[in-house]
């Protein structure tokens, strides 16, 4: 990053303890970037510095207050920070670097300074693979998505192939995954596989990052998508939000799309030379490798993805609910003149004020996903 005049970084601090201004605005009004203004804000704040400035200080003093020496050869006996625990802890809830740096320098007062340290980390960062780069917070998000590939299954009577679908579950932070197979991507497969995601979690995150499937996301949206009302009603039985990613932005869930990838050449590349015959078979050996997979140590960060879901994700999970979600679909019927609606060849009453009106009500399924999920025919 190019040095700014001192003049400049004066004004910098000025507008920012005498007028209150925001980053954006200072940034705005000095012609420069916000990141540059983030910068110089922090170099005052470890510094010995405080505004106002001395009247006595000097642009050399200030230069040197402001951007000390960096450690030469001969001072790498001071305290090394663990970076892939810095990495780790960056994850948590409200964890910022100057937070780190402090905890880092209350344990080692002769340590390095903030702008070392802070550039020392992005320096060790930029090689680690791109699966981890993204930092996501624990507990927030929990992306969704199908396989590409689907696994077939052979019924032992007739020999008819029956291709089924893999679902896909990864936490944010921990990049911990879940995986099935169900026979479609209908709504009660899709429902159902959510609900087993969460009972495999051991809790709920904040957020679900659907793709724009039809049994998740009716009408997909960039600000107002229409979500399904059976999804719904399932996202405010686990107390969570609902927030699909945008059509044709794959940024926006490329955890997930990794995640599938890993599936695909991790667990499905190794069935594919085996025969199941029921459904139930199949989900067996996936969670067989799934557990393996999850158990995999990491090639350039200490651990697995399971021993970061332990230390991160699953204690800020939120609490499964009481009782499991019951499956149900919302319908639109019409109040006859007599004041009934027909639902599925039967008759129900309303109150006669609702005549002629269109309703939405949900239609309870008695078969438990379980039971759908081992269903085999």
């Amino acid at each position: 990053m190019k040095r700014l005049p001192m003049r400049k970084i004066r004004e910098v601090f000025r507008l920012k303890f005498e007028h209150n201004l925001s980053e954006r605005k200072i940034a705005q009004s000095c012609n420069i970037s916000r990141s540059t203004v983030k910068d110089y804000l922090a170099r005052l704040s470890v510094s010995e510095l405080t505004w106002p400035l001395p009247d006595s200080i000097d642009e050399h003093t200030l230069e040197q207050q402001l951007f000390p020496v960096k450690p030469s050869s001969g001072r790498n006996k001071q305290a090394q920070p663990d970076w892939s625990q810095i990495h780790q802890e960056l994850r948590h809830p409200g964890m910022t670097l100057m937070r780190l740096w402090q905890e880092y320098k209350a344990c080692h007062p002769d340590g390095y300074q903030y702008s070392w340290f802070s550039d020392q980390y992005r320096s060790w960062k930029n090689p680690v693979d791109v699966v981890m780069r993204q930092n996501r917070i624990a507990g927030d998000k929990l992306f969704i998505d199908y396989a590409v590939q689907t696994m077939p299954v052979v019924d032992q009577y007739t020999g008819e192939v029956r291709q089924t679908q893999i679902f896909v579950a990864t936490l944010g932070a921990s990049n911990y995954t879940y995986a099935e197979a169900t026979w479609s991507q209908s709504l009660p497969d899709w429902v159902g596989s959510h609900v087993r995601a969460f009972d495999y979690f051991g809790g709920t995150p904040c957020t679900m990052v659907p793709d724009n499937l039809k049994s998740g996301v009716k009408q997909p949206h960039r600000y107002e998508p229409v979500i399904n009302p059976t999804y719904q009603d399932l996202a405010e039985h686990y107390q969570v939000a609902v927030v699909p990613a945008r059509v044709r932005k794959p940024q926006d869930k490329a955890k997930v799309e990794s995640a599938v990838q890993v599936v695909e050449r991790w667990i499905l590349a190794s069935l594919r030379n085996q025969t199941f015959f029921t459904l139930s078979a199949l989900n067996k050996a996936i969670r067989s490798l799934l557990d393996e997979l999850n158990n995999k140590p990491f090639q350039k960060l200490q651990g697995n993805h399971r021993s970061l879901f332990e230390e991160l994700d699953k204690p800020a999970l939120k609490p499964l609910p009481a009782e499991r979600y019951q499956y149900a679909e919302w319908k639109e019927a019409r109040v006859h003149i007599d004041y009934h609606v027909s639902v599925d060849g039967h008759y129900y009453s309303v109150p006669y004020q609702l005549a002629n009106e269109q309703l939405n009500s949900p239609d309870i399924e008695q078969m438990s996903f379980d039971e759908r999920l081992g269903a085999d025919g």
